[in-house]
């Protein structure tokens, strides 16, 4: 059976106009206005960088194999229904991922596959907004919800022409964003009615979706009893919608830890079956843990996790937000300033309980929004000493030195604790200057934080001269460096959670569901906790005092950019790659030697799992 569609009349006008954004000049005078949802969409491509005259489609990894192997296995029976009914007609069927890459393409006739080919819409093309501007699949992904582009509403030259309807597909029992079907064909051929039919068949995956994820629990199940017989340690099976433990698992773990355990799994696990290692808890206890993929017929059902007896007990990760705040409710001692399980903040609480036992005076470093001032105020607050917080902040010095170096001055006497904001953002002279008044205070009266914006390995990012720079270092021989959000990813959901925390009175605080905090762990924070902070507290408003969903996030949050998602053996490589960088300050060519790689490959690597060059040398 073939349907034949009739073009609807209404949609084919000219290309529109819209206020603040060109149009070419051959366009025809008579336009009309976008539809309010396309007039968005083309102001996110535009903020994104996409060329209207670009042509070019990336491609680039997706969000795993084993996750897009899943979509198409429940989208293949009805796929192939639909492609019957379409047969002949001059219409294409696209499945994309959840990152808007296509994953699979059918064509009713061939030289629709020609003209596709020719716009580069092919497996593996990515059409995400951010990638190609305005369009269906881009739309559909970004705004989660059923979307039509149409001819000259499309934000690149070259897709005027094409009109396609785009419906997500979602997994029903959780909501979690799976991917989007889409019917596409040159505009002339286009009708309204293809809407409720790709809707239709969209409904139909989204079941065999919920049957795929049944078999799965099942096998997860089965498993999780038969590790249980046999051992007597604590016991977590998990995968990305579920979390089971055993009584003894109980105490350790909740539905909070699933984003952080699962993230830790697919670490570990890159590249292998199996892994054997520790694992620090929410509670602060770091664990003897065995990982072990679960599978049937190659299909990744989840993961188990054995648990042996204590090994170590330290502070508890999260009870207190790490930055911009006052201190969290129970917030107490050095340890409990930063919240977090990975290697990162346990470093970053060890150097704050070692600076916090010296009077000497301290710099503490880190990027725009990691917390800085936040620990200096909670070094002044544990000091145990009494005496005011005096902060002075090194942008008002060049307006008027002589008042903010008598403010110094005054500062440096006592008591209390002296906080010098931005230091690294002194002029040189001035910097010496200071560092010089510094210097010669007595360290039994004021106690002197700095805080400035200096990347690892010693490279000065304001203004200040290597010779200044070098004095400074020499001055704050007490340093604390606090690294980017983005460099702590097994952090995140622990630190919004604490975040969440102190920005809200209710009691118990909202939780943020699992689906979020995977979000959350996804995004790229160049804002940092700074950022963070300011994500939750529009998503608890969004919340009215309920449970964080995805949807009480900001739009633009609800997914995560395409160039963080990395699969897990990628994930690995990026940390091997910036630890390399790390051991060679940043020397490309040595941490190339280090790894054994040429540097071209370095190079590319750090290209394709997006380090961030900018913060190294060499």
């Amino acid at each position: 059976m073939t349907v034949a569609f009739q073009p609807d009349p209404d949609l084919h006008q000219p290309r529109p106009d819209t206020t603040g954004i060109p149009r070419r000049p051959e366009s025809s005078p008579s336009h009309r206005p976008l539809r309010p949802e396309i007039a968005l969409s083309w102001q996110r491509s535009a903020r994104s960088g996409v060329h209207r005259d670009g042509v070019e489609v990336p491609h680039g990894c997706g969000q795993g194999h084993e996750r897009s192997c899943r979509l198409l296995r429940a989208a293949a029976a009805v796929v192939d229904r639909l492609a019957g009914r379409l047969d002949g007609e001059p219409l294409a069927i696209v499945v994309a991922d959840a990152e808007a890459r296509v994953l699979a393409r059918r064509v009713g006739r061939v030289d629709v596959a020609d003209w596709l080919d020719g716009l580069r819409i092919v497996p593996g093309a990515l059409l995400s907004e951010e990638a190609i501007g305005t369009n269906a699949i881009g739309c559909a992904v970004q705004e989660r919800r059923s979307f039509a582009v149409v001819g000259a509403e499309h934000y690149r030259d070259n897709l005027w022409r094409l009109s396609a309807r785009a419906v997500p597909i979602r997994q029903p029992v959780t909501g979690v964003l799976k991917g989007a079907l889409t019917l596409a064909c040159r505009t002339e051929d286009d009708s309204v009615l293809l809407l409720p039919l790709v809707e239709a068949a969209a409904a139909r995956i989204e079941a065999q979706l919920v049957d795929d994820s049944t078999r799965r629990e099942r096998l997860l199940l089965e498993r999780f009893v038969q590790v249980t017989r046999r051992t007597t340690t604590a016991v977590v099976c998990l995968n990305r919608d579920l979390l089971l433990s055993n009584t003894l698992a109980c105490p350790l773990v909740g539905p909070a830890d699933q984003p952080v355990l699962w993230d830790w799994a697919a670490r570990v696990l890159a590249g292998r079956d199996e892994y054997c290692g520790e694992l620090r808890l929410a509670d602060g206890t770091v664990v003897r843990a065995r990982c072990t993929q679960v599978r049937d017929d190659e299909r990744e059902a989840g993961i188990v996790i054995e648990m042996s007896a204590r090994l170590v007990a330290v502070a508890p990760v999260a009870p207190a937000p790490p930055a911009g705040s006052a201190p969290a409710r129970g917030a107490c001692g050095t340890g409990g300033a930063v919240a977090g399980r990975g290697a990162a903040a346990e470093r970053i609480r060890r150097e704050l309980a070692s600076v916090a036992e010296t009077r000497r005076p301290v710099l503490i470093s880190g990027e725009t929004g990691t917390g800085k001032s936040f620990l200096a105020r909670h070094l002044h607050q544990h000091d145990g000493r009494d005496g005011p917080l005096t902060v002075l902040d090194t942008g008002q010095c060049p307006d008027d030195p002589r008042t903010w170096f008598e403010a110094l001055r005054t500062g440096l006497a006592g008591p209390g604790t002296l906080v010098l904001r931005h230091i690294d953002a002194l002029p040189p002279e001035l910097a010496a200057r200071a560092v010089s008044m510094v210097e010669q205070a007595d360290e039994q009266a004021a106690r002197v934080i700095a805080t400035a914006r200096l990347i690892e390995g010693d490279a000065v990012a304001g203004p200040i001269a290597a010779g200044a720079a070098a004095r400074l270092r020499d001055c704050f021989a007490a340093r604390l460096h606090v690294p980017p959000l983005r460099r702590r990813i097994e952090d995140i959901a622990d630190v919004a959670r604490a975040l969440v925390g102190d920005l809200t009175d209710r009691t118990p605080a909202p939780r943020l569901e699992p689906a979020t905090q995977q979000t959350l762990m996804g995004q790229l924070w160049p804002g940092n906790v700074r950022e963070l902070r300011a994500v939750l507290g529009s998503a608890l408003i969004r919340s009215r005092g309920r449970d964080v969903a995805i949807k009480h996030l900001p739009p633009e949050y609800r997914t995560a950019p395409i160039r963080h998602r990395l699969t897990s053996l990628q994930r690995a490589e990026r940390e091997a790659v910036l630890n390399a960088l790390d051991d060679c300050r940043g020397n490309k060519q040595a941490a190339a030697e280090q790894l054994g790689i040429a540097r071209s490959t370095l190079y590319r690597k750090i290209r394709i799992l997006g380090v961030d060059s900018r913060s190294l040398s060499g």
